[in-house]
């Protein structure tokens, strides 16, 4: 396990954001009309972020390009029950606190040994900089 931090992790989300985020705002524009957020918006990136982990084997653009991505604690592959978890379940305990446990995960990532959050443990998954090949290897051994 070769957790990544809290800066990794909140880099890899501002590059989502920009990479992702502004483009379908711009899309969401074109069809609605106006900047505010639209549903297109909303739905574009919980599809975005469910989605692109399971297909890509746990990373997302932002967590590609800075070399980090999502796996599961058990060293199964990530599916679309583990990311419903991890996202949606995850997201509903932060706005139900009014991001009071947001704050708890980001001490968690910034202090922790393991570095999970609130919604990783939610999950079983953890952020790491190894590849899976890297982990693949690593069972065969034992």
């Amino acid at each position: 396990m070769n957790p990544a931090g809290f800066w990794a992790r909140f880099a890899a989300s501002l590059l989502d954001g920009l990479i992702i985020g502004i483009p379908l705002t711009f899309i969401s524009f074109l069809i609605v009309g106006n900047w505010n957020e639209s549903p297109i918006t909303s739905v574009g990136n919980i599809v975005y972020t469910l989605i692109v982990p399971v297909l890509w084997s746990g990373y997302t653009v932002g967590k590609k390009i800075l070399g980090i991505r999502i796996a599961k604690v058990d060293g199964t592959k990530l599916g679309y029950g583990t990311m419903l978890l991890r996202v949606l379940v995850g997201g509903l305990i932060y706005a139900f606190t009014f991001g009071i446990a947001l704050v708890v995960s980001a001490f968690m990532v910034g202090i922790r040994e393991d570095k999970r959050a609130i919604h990783d443990f939610i999950a079983g998954t953890y952020v790491t900089y190894d590849r899976p090949e890297e982990i693949l290897e690593e069972k065969e051994q034992f």
